[in-house]
């Protein structure tokens, strides 16, 4: 068996501009290394924020709400970033912009209850009756034709089924025979079969028919271990608002009424609250019985300075729901006016009443030094080679502007050393660069110079 020419199944993903962002980086007392896990700095952001890690993985925090503040790029979504990755997949991250409830087609609180809904997850452990082995035989038998004329139909199909333990002769359905041609299972095949539903599924080919040729595409496994027929429990992962679709689009029956409806279905549904309330009796039902738990996972609100005075009352209510995920709101506001409200200042744009219910998290600008290693992180992430002078240059950028836009020069950096026939970006290129381009400092101080020449 060789490893070397194992590929990953793992998607190569493209670079985005949290991409080098790998969990939170703390350590097993909780407290934050200086730079890990592609955080750099920000010790007390990422501390609380392993805090509400701890939290939400003790279920002890739904309904809760965090505020991450802090001035534009200092690692307010890197931070929320992190907490997901820190959670694994398993617990669901729904992150939206405060912007996104401005939807034309459904109501703003529709949106943000869809997105509630998305962060909570709900784990469904069943038991199955399942038939599993290898095929031995497979004859259908048939019948003449209950409606006259020449054709045969199948009446039944004897299947064998062979495992390490026995075998076993089963009579099944002619409707299993249809989904067994479906799944091209044939003698010398691994499947099992659903004793409830009747759902076929082929696992592959015995292995004991592995050294038939030389070359061959099939997939070959094991054969099945215990006896034929047997209990399997399978887990399944579902967010409630997966729940709330499939209940809410009718599979129309054949009636013209049930066609016309689907044809003149608007683009999007909206959920009715009594759909929701029946849905959530039948969670907590599934919840009681053990068969099924909740996973409260994270909604993740950015801009949330862009929500107005509807919105935040409703989202009051929603915290206090009972099945309600972790709400962690960022927002890079000071002292501005509520949205929706005519004259009502508040800090970060948000009503005091809701801020009283939230923990803030403040995240603080760089130093120089840290923006040097976040650069240098970012260049890795990006596969750009650059001296470290260049880098110690761009970080004195970043001081004089912002971390966004001396990362935003790394790679026109890298096209200039290309062109001057360069391996590494040198402290040329970066000069060069800072002239071509403009920050947004640098942009208005000169618009101020030169008011006259523009039109008012």
């Amino acid at each position: 068996m060789k490893i070397e020419e194992v590929k990953s199944t793992t998607k190569a993903q493209r670079i985005a501009s949290h991409s080098h962002v790998k969990g939170l980086g703390l350590d097993e007392n909780g407290y934050a290394i200086q730079s890990s896990a592609g955080l750099v700095g920000q010790e007390l952001a990422r501390e609380a924020a392993g805090v509400v890690v701890e939290l939400i993985r003790s279920k002890k925090m739904a309904g809760r709400a965090v505020l991450l503040a802090g001035p534009p790029g200092t690692g307010k979504t890197a931070i929320a970033l992190g907490i997901a990755q820190e959670l694994g997949s398993k617990v669901p991250f729904c992150p939206m912009v405060g912007s996104e409830v401005y939807s034309t087609e459904i109501k703003k609180t529709e949106v943000l209850m869809e997105n509630f809904r998305r962060a909570i997850g709900l784990r469904i452990k069943e038991t199955k009756e399942v038939y599993e082995g290898e095929v031995t035989e497979l004859t259908p038998v048939e019948t003449e034709n209950p409606m006259g004329g020449y054709g045969k139909t199948v009446s039944h199909v004897i299947i064998g089924l062979k495992t390490a333990k026995g075998t076993k002769q089963l009579k099944l359905d002619p409707s299993i025979y249809e989904s067994l041609q479906k799944e091209k299972a044939e003698m010398g095949d691994v499947i099992y079969i659903e004793a409830n539903s009747g759902a076929v599924k082929r696992q592959g080919r015995s292995d004991s028919y592995a050294t038939e040729y030389d070359l061959e595409a099939e997939e070959y496994v094991p054969l099945p271990k215990g006896d034929v027929h047997k209990k399997k429990e399978v887990i399944q992962d579902v967010t409630l608002h997966d729940l709330d679709i499939a209940n809410a689009r009718p599979q129309g029956g054949q009636d013209i009424m049930s066609m016309m409806g689907q044809l003149m279905k608007p683009k999007k549904t909206e959920i009715t609250d009594k759909l929701r309330k029946e849905i959530n009796k039948v969670v907590n039902k599934y919840i009681d019985q053990g068969i099924a738990e909740l996973v409260p996972g994270v909604l993740f609100i950015d801009e949330v300075h862009m929500l107005d005075i509807e919105c935040f009352t409703y989202l009051h209510r929603a915290l206090e729901s009972t099945i309600a995920p972790i709400v962690i709101f960022a927002t890079n506001r000071g002292k501005c006016t509520i949205r929706g409200t005519e004259d009502i200042v508040a800090p970060h744009g948000m009503p005091m009443d809701l801020l009283d219910r939230v923990m803030i998290v403040r995240t603080l600008p760089y130093s120089q030094e840290e923006m040097t290693q976040i650069l240098q992180l970012r260049s890795e992430t990006e596969s750009i080679q650059i001296e470290d002078e260049s880098l110690q240059q761009l970080g004195g950028i970043g001081v004089r502007t912002t971390l966004r836009y001396a990362v935003q020069l790394l790679t026109p950096g890298m096209i200039l050393a290309k062109i001057n026939g360069k391996d590494n970006v040198g402290k040329e290129e970066i000069e060069e660069i800072d002239k071509l381009f403009f920050d947004a400092k640098a942009s208005a101080k000169m618009l101020q110079e030169q008011e006259d020449k523009y039109l008012k």
